[in-house]
């Protein structure tokens, strides 16, 4: 959803971040959901290691990137729906100078939190709207309609200033790190009237609104039955076809409220002389649905590239700009690639790798294959082929699974799981996914020692771990993998 890809698109300054950057194609997020989406963002560590896989839970027990550039004399902000692990308290709250999340408060509701009781000062708390749409029959909030709050109150605009006010309020030396988390185009879809014109009435769907889906599994299937046949929707005309006409309208609409908004901050990092000397990075926790293949909610996700394929646009200092690059990277790529191109020692407990090189162009490939993953399915994108790994449990025995080939099928229209002439494709695929499991989780202890730790294996002293308690990546299958050393031996001789 940018205007340097899709034209039908309004985002001048998000385009010209782009022109001024790199935009990378395969940038995929390593879960379809919220927080587990950010938590890995975060931490850099992939789900099936740190195991969050829910929107809450128990405070993590190992470091995101903030707490380290936290450590090392920045100052730092984390503003807007973090949405982060929450009990007993929010993850990185005690690592951020500035704290403001947008989507609970401490006592887990909404009107809580610093939102909430702003637009309680300003007489507008009766109109919230980026949260709940209370026109909306039943529980989901999937219509949209222009927005009853003025454009100088609506969430975007508050976490823009507040990211502003942090700026501002710097010493002129001071380096920081800042997350702004801006809560849509997710649900609720209510851009500013101003956004909401910019855009038709009768705007052109998504081509795959009624595309066949005979070729997905059920759940997927339900689901398109469900928004298709089953919706009842808030405004009229209340058919599947107007409903879904406004909500890419709105969606569209916010997108362009939120590039409204990238340019405020733009210009004050530009007035306060830091923006030539700050890197940018503009993605999101996961993609969306809203009217792609007749779905309007992102569930279910895994199933589709559209969900797990995300915006990626890096704006680095002193890097050639305006370039594009397919090579697949992940969110647990941006905390080392933050310490690296900030100068500071790496994390020993993140998974993901420094993508620095590609962004200096030096490299044309970081890692073979971007993995989305969930309890019981995992999305693997190798080359040209994404696949779809689904337990057998899930339906009841049945051996399901999905094969497209993006290029020659983009919107996922052709499942070559059960061709017979993609089978060696389906079992190389498969293949690489147990080896990227094998190769990324996180171990407590491995034998034999390396060379470095023969007093542990004497018990002379304490096994050297990482704040998580586990290895550090060094030590694990991957490192010593790599160095092509387990011990004295050869890994061949010792396999």
């Amino acid at each position: 959803m940018l205007g340097c890809v899709d034209p039908q698109v309004i985002t001048p300054n998000t385009d010209a971040l782009a022109a001024d950057g790199i935009r990378f194609t395969n940038h995929y997020t390593q879960n379809p959901i919220c927080t587990p989406a950010r938590v890995c963002f975060h931490s850099g560590q992939y789900c099936h290691n740190h195991g969050y896989y829910a929107l809450n839970g128990p405070t993590p027990p190992f470091p995101s990137y903030m707490h380290h550039f936290k450590a090392h004399g920045y100052a730092t902000a984390g503003i807007g729906k973090l949405h982060l692990p929450d009990n007993p308290r929010e993850w990185i709250e005690d690592c951020c100078d500035v704290f403001a999340e947008t989507l609970r408060g401490p006592d887990g509701k909404r009107s809580s939190t610093k939102y909430g009781k702003y637009l309680r000062k300003v007489g507008c708390d009766h109109l919230e709207d980026s949260n709940h749409l209370k026109e909306m029959k039943g529980s989901h909030h999937w219509d949209a309609r222009p927005s009853d709050i003025p454009l100088e109150h609506c969430i975007e605009a508050w976490i823009t200033d507040r990211a502003i006010e942090f700026i501002n309020g710097l010493d002129e030396d001071r380096n920081f790190c800042m997350q702004l988390s801006y809560p849509r185009p997710h649900h609720v879809i209510t851009p500013d009237k101003k956004f909401w014109d910019m855009y038709p009435e009768d705007i052109e769907p998504p081509a795959t609104l009624h595309a066949e889906c005979g070729h997905r599994p059920s759940n997927f299937q339900n689901m398109v039955k469900y928004c298709r046949e089953e919706l009842k929707w808030a405004f009229d005309p209340e058919t599947y076809d107007a409903a879904a006409k406004r909500v890419w309208r709105g969606t569209l609409a916010l997108a362009t409220q939120n590039d409204y908004f990238f340019g405020k901050l733009f210009d004050a990092l530009k007035a306060s002389g830091r923006f030539d000397n700050t890197v940018i990075v503009v993605t999101a926790d996961h993609g969306l649905y809203h009217g792609h293949f007749g779905i309007m909610e992102k569930a279910p996700g895994i199933c589709s590239d559209a969900v797990c394929r995300i915006p990626s646009v890096w704006r680095v200092p002193g890097t050639e700009g305006g370039r594009t690059v397919d090579a697949f990277i992940e969110h647990v790529d941006a905390p080392p690639t933050f310490c690296s191109l900030a100068g500071l020692p790496p994390m020993d407990t993140v998974d993901g790798v420094d993508i620095s090189p590609l962004l200096r162009g030096e490299s044309d490939s970081v890692k073979e294959v971007a993995v989305t993953e969930w309890p019981w399915s995992k999305a693997i994108r190798w080359k040209n082929w994404r696949f779809v790994h689904y337990h057998r449990d899930m339906y009841n025995g049945e051996d399901v699974g999905e094969l497209y080939d993006i290029e020659a099928d983009p919107d996922e229209m052709n499942n070559l799981y059960e061709s017979p002439n993609h089978q060696d494709i389906v079992h190389e695929c498969r293949r690489r996914l147990l080896e990227w499991i094998t190769d990324t989780t996180r171990i407590t202890t491995m034998w034999p020692y390396l060379e470095e730790d023969k007093a542990a294996f004497g018990l002379r002293e304490p096994f050297k771990m990482s704040p998580d308690g586990r290895e550090p990546n060094t030590k694990g299958p991957r490192g010593r993998l790599a160095t092509g050393k387990i011990g004295s031996f050869e890994v061949r001789d010792y396999l």
